[in-house]
């Protein structure tokens, strides 16, 4: 028997500096894109929330003197267990791994670090920044819900945040836009509506979709995906500049 043939890994996901380029640009903020390593339907692949929080994570970072992370690639997905090759680690692993690498930075000189969030079941970060304060380094999660949520209308998405959880209009798109090649057939009648999701932490996905999915997927575009990512990385302008952390200047 023939063994299937893995897709190729999506390219972009992993920084290409050098120690000396970070050396030559003196960053004081750095960047970690944190996705998961989960269910998403029949046609996204498992990393897709890294991916997102990759191509995010370079937008926001492109022209800035920032470093530029790898990314985590599992985190908190026990929601979607049922779903064979969902991988997930515990609230209290991913809390110290970020807080590790905070660790590290700080003592490299850098003191901001921003957490670019690709999954929406990573609550624990929120935490982590909240406990930040006083650590010697500084922390925000992006985007947040309002970023989303601009970013959205910008982009025109029809579907609202809360229809479109997982594998969605949104999520779709950015693929689409970002890494096509990783789109596979049918998501164009891959739609599930389920609103109603008031005990999903304690039933699970599997409680409100049999496909993985829920969201409107159909809706999906390359074009809304550019859109979205251009909002996002408007949107991060506001961060940037509480932490002083600009564009650098180009000829």
């Amino acid at each position: 028997m023939t063994a299937s043939r893995h897709p190729t890994p999506a390219p972009g996901l992993w920084p290409a500096d050098t120690t000396e380029d970070v050396r030559a640009r003196q960053p004081t903020m750095a960047v970690l894109p944190i996705g998961s390593f989960e269910q998403h339907g029949a046609f996204l692949p498992l990393t897709t929330d890294t991916v997102i929080a990759c191509a995010i994570a370079r937008e926001v970072s492109a022209g800035r003197p920032v470093q530029l992370l790898p990314p985590l690639t599992v985190s908190c997905s026990q929601e979607h267990a049922a779903w064979p090759g969902t991988v997930s680690i515990s609230a209290r692993t991913l809390h110290a791994v970020v807080t590790d690498i905070a660790d590290s930075l700080r003592r490299s000189g850098i003191r901001t670090l921003i957490l670019v969030n690709g999954h929406g079941g990573n609550y624990v970060l929120r935490n982590v920044v909240q406990e930040s304060a006083g650590s010697g380094v500084r922390m925000a999660l992006f985007p947040g819900s309002a970023d989303w949520d601009a970013a959205r209308t910008r982009a025109g998405v029809q579907t609202s945040g809360h229809t479109d959880m997982h594998a969605g209009e949104a999520e779709t798109s950015i693929l689409l836009y970002a890494h096509p090649e990783l789109v596979k057939e049918g998501y164009e009648s891959a739609d599930c509506v389920a609103d109603d999701r008031k005990h999903l932490l304690t039933l699970g996905m599997s409680a409100y979709t049999e496909s993985g999915v829920v969201g409107r997927p159909s809706l999906a575009s390359a074009r809304k995906g550019k859109e979205l990512l251009a909002g996002l990385a408007e949107a991060f302008d506001e961060y940037a500049a509480l932490f002083g952390a600009g564009t650098e200047a180009h000829d």
